[in-house]
């Protein structure tokens, strides 16, 4: 096939358009803005546009397929030269769907944990060298791509965003891919830019348990009360089955779990939250066909993702851990986690408001008490960031009444970095939260 993507530098649009390649598709792209890592990767594979830009002169019939990144606004001059050539066009989740409509969809959904939970399916199915599509939120170690297709796979896994799916689509992705299993991690408002009610936000993850077919499952953390509440509410004909935190112990900074035979399982991750999510993997295995002996042995190899709780650096008295946590109910389930890991060491919590929610003074309250469990809290908001995103200016108190007291609030990265160092001596874990990248601050400390 020919097929063109418009905005093929987004995150998910670059490696599908790569994993489309390495299916031997004819591939083409534009876009007004590429940054790294995907202009280099782009570039390797013969796909970065040569100039930037929409360029509607290669939008022809010879087409079979536009795909269109949620990037692209409704006015874009490739867009409008496709609707009147009367070209196919996608959005990149009609696109998986249309892939995977005949395979078992399993569609990972929630406002936390997505990602991870997603890579756990994907390391323990990779682990027995089952064949599956699939579309995950990070670079995973072991995988070319985020996006993978197979012509001979039965099974599709999909991170299942709750954001919107185009300009021309205003549908819920999680809601496009159509899941025969589905899974929700958790439920904590967010996207308050198109989700402006929490129970606008509810009623998404609703209709996602209401379109799940009475052949299949849906998966839920039975912990997590605004997921419980929502399931015994909502009237489903498909099978529902619940998960809980596991038994565990904590020894020298590693979580332990034990398998069906009572054999202990040292992971590689850590976390309550995290535990919540391996045993919703284990259920989207189970249902893949695997066994729960080879669900543990699978994961017991498993190291996590891309900064989601990634360790930048550890010594014998320190760790440095970066995480994309931006939501609420992730801010405090990360901070948690690190107090859990090792429960006497000094903590430092330093997280980064970036995402239109985090930005917005009318969503601020529910950051309250998040980093309560950290010794030193610290905040940085970017001034440009809201320039940008076009938002109305906070000011500094307007950010400090939304978290814990003594909660300390920047709006210059070289303050921010300052203040670290000042309490950063190399005997204390240090976390440091966003979905950005500090404004540029380097985090080596």
């Amino acid at each position: 096939m020919r097929i063109h993507l418009i905005s093929i530098g987004g995150a998910v649009m670059h490696n599908m358009a790569i994993a489309l390649k390495q299916k031997r598709h004819i591939i083409t792209g534009t876009d007004d803005e590429i940054y790294e890592p995907a202009k280099s990767r782009l570039q390797k594979y013969n796909l970065l546009p040569a100039q930037l830009g929409w360029q509607p002169n290669l939008i022809t019939k010879e087409l079979d397929a536009i795909i269109l990144g949620m990037h692209a606004r409704q006015d874009n001059p490739e867009l409008l030269k496709a609707k009147e050539l009367g070209l196919k066009i996608y959005s990149f989740p009609e696109f998986m769907y249309e892939q995977t409509k005949n395979k078992l969809r399993i569609v990972v959904g929630g406002s936390h944990g997505k990602t991870t939970t997603t890579a756990m399916i994907l390391h323990v199915l990779q682990y027995f060298k089952i064949e599956f599509d699939y579309l995950v939120g990070s670079q995973l170690e072991g995988f070319e791509t985020m996006v993978g297709f197979s012509e001979t796979s039965k099974i599709a896994v999909f991170e299942g965003d709750e954001y919107l799916t185009s300009a021309l689509d205003l549908r819920p992705k999680f809601h496009v891919y159509q899941a025969n299993i589905g899974i929700i991690t958790g439920i904590a408002w967010d996207h308050i830019n198109v989700f402006p009610t929490f129970e606008i936000y509810l009623e998404q993850f609703r209709k996602f348990i209401k379109d799940i077919p009475a052949n299949g499952a849906i998966i839920y953390c039975q912990a997590d009360s605004e997921v419980n509440k929502l399931l015994v509410q909502t009237e489903t004909t498909c099978e529902k089955i619940p998960y809980e935190t596991p038994p565990f112990s904590v020894e020298n900074g590693k979580f332990i779990i034990k398998d069906e035979a009572g054999n202990e399982i040292t992971l590689n991750f850590f976390g309550q939250h995290n535990l919540q999510n391996m045993m919703a993997a284990l259920h989207a295995c189970l249902k893949a066909g695997l066994n729960k002996s080879q669900f543990f042995e699978g994961i017991a190899s498993f190291k996590g993702t891309a900064k989601r709780l990634e360790t930048l650096k550890e010594t014998k008295k320190s760790l440095i851990i970066r995480d994309f946590a931006h939501a609420p109910s992730k801010l405090k389930a990360t901070v948690n986690a690190v107090r859990e890991l090792y429960p006497e060491r000094k903590l430092i919590a330093i997280y980064e408001l970036h995402t239109f929610s985090s930005l917005n003074k009318d969503f601020l309250p529910q950051y309250k008490h998040t980093l309560q469990e950290a010794d030193v809290r610290a905040v940085l908001f970017s001034k440009h960031a809201l320039e940008v995103k076009k938002m109305p200016m906070l000011n500094v108190d307007e950010v400090s009444e939304g978290f814990d007291d003594n909660t300390h609030v920047f709006t210059e990265k070289e303050a921010l970095s300052n203040f670290i160092k000042q309490h950063y001596t190399g005997q204390e874990n240090l976390l440091l939260m966003s979905s950005g990248n500090f404004d540029g601050m380097s985090l080596d400390f």
